[in-house]
């Protein structure tokens, strides 16, 4: 019997779908965001024995479409649009590609930071409408800046070092962190609040939790300093869309640089989109060639070990303890 992967999704990078091709393995892929109804439809005519989440939610009703599902594989890391008590409780382990696209998610937000700093994507914008802003215009450097990180895992660990030459002092709030890397830049804040009273930019990295969601509100952004940045390639969720809208077009904080979004995509008319301090971008701080081949990859050898009984890496297993209770 053929075993499948359907994505939910676009096709791999394609040195991942050759080596499932090599495996004998069929690779399905669906269209992006495709509306629930029809992914559950899909997901019971094809049966397949593994999932790649790619775009979109799976929920509970969409794992139970197929009976032969063993294994469901992050195309990354974020993994809050899986129902994994679901899929636990049909002993389906849940992976994570840990560290495949951390390089190009950190290079990502680093480039958020410029962009906002020097406020590249409306004068960009103006360029193009025949205006001519020199004379006017002004940036803000980011060398001697105070970074603070909200968040230490694979991403934040290499933006720090990307930093580095600019000077920046770094500070990392992460309740979580057993260990801080010893870098002479870079200091541990247990305060939250004190965080960002002393960041001229803020850029998060953590995991969305039903504990931080909307963990930047209107009470955080008044805390933060006249001027600060706010950067986002984490989770939408991580953020008040309102009180942001608020905070940036009253110059409470300077700019922000997002990525994700709560909803995803947001509305057309969303006032996020009358902002000339916000610099927004689809979701797309994995996307790189590189990363995607190093994803893909990780994401279809999981599959491919499941399939055939090996032991999965813990690390990447983000429900292993629902499924051993």
């Amino acid at each position: 019997m053929t075993r499948k992967i359907l994505l939910t999704g676009l096709v791999l990078a394609p040195d991942a779908m050759a080596l499932a091709a090599s495996r004998g393995v069929t690779v399905i892929p669906t269209t992006p965001y495709m509306p629930a109804e029809q992914m559950v439809e899909t997901l019971k005519a094809e049966q397949p024995d593994a999932i790649v989440v790619r775009t979109g939610k799976l929920t509970r009703e969409m794992i139970d479409a197929s009976a032969n599902l063993k294994i469901i594989a992050k195309h990354g890391v974020g993994y809050d649009t899986i129902d994994i008590k679901a899929a636990a409780e049909r002993k389906v382990p849940v992976t994570i590609a840990v560290g495949a696209n951390a390089q190009s998610v950190a290079e990502h937000a680093f480039a958020l930071m410029f962009s906002v700093a020097r406020r590249t994507a409306w004068l960009d914008a103006r360029v193009r409408a025949g205006h001519w802003d020199k004379a006017t215009a002004n940036g803000t450097e980011l060398f001697g800046k105070t970074l603070g990180l909200v968040g230490l895992g694979a991403i934040g660990s290499v933006l720090m070092d990307l930093v580095a030459p600019l000077r920046m002092q770094v500070k990392v709030y992460d309740p979580y962190l057993k260990q801080l890397p010893a870098r002479d830049h870079v200091s541990r804040e247990e305060n939250f609040e004190r965080l960002l009273q002393e960041c001229d930019v803020i850029s998060l990295h953590c995991p969305l939790t039903d504990a931080n969601r909307n963990l930047f509100s209107s009470e955080q952004f008044a805390l933060m300093r006249p001027g600060s940045l706010l950067i986002n390639t984490a989770r939408g969720e991580l953020i008040d869309t309102a009180a942001l809208v608020q905070a940036l077009s009253s110059g409470q904080i300077g700019g922000a640089g997002l990525d994700t979004f709560n909803p995803e995509p947001p509305p057309a008319d969303s006032p996020l989109w009358g902002l000339v301090n916000l610099v927004a971008t689809p979701h797309v701080g994995a996307n790189t060639l590189e990363a995607r081949e190093r994803v893909g990859l990780v994401a279809v050898q999981q599959i491919l070990d499941a399939l055939d009984g090996h032991a999965l890496d813990p690390r990447c297993v983000v429900n292993r303890q629902l499924i051993d209770e």
